[in-house]
């Protein structure tokens, strides 16, 4: 500044004293200005490019991210600041104010690139699978919190000239209220790490959440909410700490055996129960599924009431054939067979206790994949075969009134009157 005014005075251009002072600042600035200027495109259009002509011809993908996240491009713009900095001293008046916000200027910058190379950590971890297993999205949320608040405290520090632990020891006279402030990112956080240390929900789970009116596959976790992509494409957003402190279910466990579970009761008509009457055994040997164990139950039957002497001339004594008994045995057979059940599974077909709808036929088995579409297209296979069938048994299929069945019983009744 001296060396510039000395020298618009020795010119011999004839401004005075007071006249070189403001033109020397003026220039002053105007270098100032124009190095900042120079310097940053430099670095933008020389430093950054080589950068990326080093970054996009190398075999590794996670400095891809960082230029992807602008983490070099955000640096840059801390040279203009410091050479600003350094000029400081030129405008004595002004020192410290120029030295204060130069240095705001960087801390901001500072902040800025530590959020950028957080977000560029998240993606590079995204990149392994044991992403899927234990994610790290919350745990960057948190770690941007903290850079926040502690970047907040070094700006507030810097403006007032006091110690950063100043500021800290009056934070804590605050920390109620900002534990009030903050109580879903502190639960959140809590959760995340109760969540990502029990494996209990991973990105790409189908959890069922009906308090929260969820069902479908987890798309996201982060600090606060975890976020759920429902079957009906709509997005449902729930509180990390709900997953906690509330009940969900994690078809997961479904998803990685390979099949689904299927399981559904046939209602049957107490009163359409009988024992087989010979010539429906008959024509149950017909029946593929049925031959052999219609012949074998036939022989062990034979067996039990020779040996035990029974009266056969009542039908009550000793042991026969019902049609309940068949019918169960050939669902059982038909599943063994059935093209979409995993064998290798537990399969059964069982009575369940009698109520005023009939007796529940339940079937217990499961399908041979967990794609929602084609399990769906198993079951109504099954249940669709199982309808047609029942009657062949002997069996009614137990269903309410309906307004159909009453006008026919009316047109009935009325008809036989009429007969009358």
């Amino acid at each position: 500044m001296e060396y510039i005014h000395d020298y618009l005075l020795e010119t011999g251009i004839g401004i005075n004293d007071f006249w070189a002072d403001y033109l020397a600042i003026g220039i002053m600035i105007l270098s100032i200005i124009l190095l900042c200027i120079i310097a940053n495109f430099i670095t933008k259009k020389v430093v950054i490019r080589f950068i990326t002509h080093i970054v996009n011809n190398n075999k590794y993908k996670w400095d891809n991210i960082l230029l992807e996240k602008k983490v070099f491009h955000k640096l840059s713009h801390v040279v203009p600041a410091v050479i600003i900095y350094y000029f400081a001293r030129s405008f004595p008046a002004y020192t410290e104010i120029i030295e204060k916000f130069a240095v705001l200027y960087i801390i901001i910058v500072a902040i800025s690139v530590i959020n950028s190379l957080l977000d560029a950590l998240n993606d590079i971890y995204l990149n392994f699978e044991i992403s899927k297993v234990r994610p790290i999205k919350g745990y960057i949320q948190v770690a941007k919190i903290v850079l926040f608040i502690i970047g907040s405290i070094i700006i507030i520090a810097n403006l007032l000239g006091e110690s950063p632990v100043i500021i800290l020891s009056g934070i804590g006279a605050l920390s109620a209220v900002l534990m009030l402030i903050f109580r879903d990112s502190i639960l959140g956080f809590v959760a995340g790490v109760q969540l990502s240390s029990n494996d209990m929900v991973r990105v790409g789970d189908w959890i069922e959440m009906p308090k929260f009116g969820a069902n479908g596959d987890v798309i996201d976790i982060s600090l606060n909410t975890v976020k759920v992509q429902n079957f009906d494409r709509t997005i449902t957003m729930i509180p990390s700490y709900a997953l906690i402190s509330d009940s969900f279910i994690n078809w997961r466990g479904m998803q990685a055996s390979g099949g689904r579970r299927l399981k559904r009761s046939l209602l049957i008509d107490t009163t359409s129960i009988s024992f087989c009457s010979d010539e429906m055994i008959e024509k149950c040997k017909s029946i593929h599924y049925l031959k052999e164990y219609i012949v074998e139950r036939e022989k062990e039957i034979e067996n039990f009431n020779s040996k035990n002497k029974f009266d056969r001339s009542n039908i009550v004594n000793g042991r026969a054939l019902t049609n309940i008994g068949v019918f169960r045995a050939y669902i059982g057979n038909y599943l063994q067979n059935h093209p979409g059940i995993n064998k290798e599974s537990t399969l059964m077909v069982r009575q369940l206790e009698p109520t005023e709808n009939g007796l529940p036929l339940e079937i217990y088995a499961f399908a041979n994949t967990t794609v929602w579409a084609q399990y769906e297209t198993i079951q109504s296979d099954i249940f669709d075969h199982l309808f047609a069938v029942a009657p062949e048994f002997g069996l009614r299929i137990f269903q309410n009134p309906s307004g159909n069945d009453l006008k026919s019983g009316l047109l009935s009744g009325g008809n036989s009157n009429t007969l009358k």
